[in-house]
């Protein structure tokens, strides 16, 4: 899981040694010896291949430690996109179509940031096509 960050590593290493979570290295992930997954703290600003996004632009959870901004499906396949196109990583398309099939996707919004983004709608046909 991402979590999109402006602070340091080491107060957010502090803040989530008590759940069990180590850092990796000197990456900026986390790991947790009960899960398969590990948190992630990518410097900001949130973008999607060169698609920077406004704090409006995402899904905003009011939480008793502050407002959690939490991206779209959309943007999630955007990302994966991105990754996919620009590194030939097929994992990450593996996940596009996984988020597709279970998610809303608004795929006008997804067509036009392809196009901007230099990406082959060729491309987004086949994922729309394989999330069925």
């Amino acid at each position: 899981m991402d979590f999109v960050s402006s602070a340091q590593l080491t107060p957010i290493g502090d803040a989530i040694a008590a759940l069990g979570f180590h850092r990796a290295g000197n990456a900026r992930q986390f790991d947790h010896a009960d899960t398969q997954w590990y948190l992630e703290f990518p410097p900001g600003p949130v973008a999607f291949g060169h698609l920077q996004v406004r704090d409006d632009d995402v899904l905003v959870l009011e939480t008793d430690y502050g407002p959690l901004r939490i991206v779209t499906p959309t943007q999630i396949i955007m990302d994966r996109m991105a990754a996919y196109a620009h590194w030939n990583d097929n994992p990450s398309l593996d996940q596009a179509i996984m988020v597709a099939k279970r998610q809303d996707v608004d795929w006008p919004a997804l067509y036009e940031w392809a196009e901007r983004d230099g990406i082959d709608a060729v491309e987004i046909d086949k994922l729309k096509s394989r999330a069925g």
